[in-house]
């Protein structure tokens, strides 16, 4: 049995979107549902002075989504981490279509909640 993490990173995104707490919220809510994740309270936020920055974390059920946004640098960085293994879902297609990213990199790592059989015999 292992769970899933993604590991994503924004481009080239709209500085203004990143600095939008209520477009925050909304891509948690569509994270949620299209994963079938769930909340087990409000997310809490947190919006930095001067850049807008904005970082966010919601505990799962499941584990934990967290986000921080950079609108100096035009990125965002976003975390999803599941207990269980979920299908694969387009973070691509989502962040260029509301952030407006020029580039998107997702990276899935299978997180396994026991040793291989090689790692065992190793020690």
């Amino acid at each position: 049995m292992c769970g899933c993490e993604w590991v994503i990173e924004a481009h080239g995104c709209d500085r203004d979107a990143l600095a939008d707490l209520n477009k925050l919220r909304a891509l948690f809510q569509e994270l949620s549902e299209a994963l079938s994740l769930h909340p087990v309270g409000d997310a809490s936020w947190h919006q930095f002075p001067g850049t807008g920055g904005i970082t966010g974390l919601a505990l799962l059920a499941e584990s934990h989504l967290a986000c921080h946004t950079f609108p100096e640098y035009h990125s965002l960085c976003l975390n999803v981490f599941c207990c269980r293994p979920r299908a694969e879902w387009d973070f691509g297609a989502c962040l260029k279509r509301e952030f407006s990213a020029r580039a998107v990199r997702v990276r899935r790592i299978d997180r396994p909640y026991l040793p291989s059989c090689d790692e065992s015999a190793s020690g």
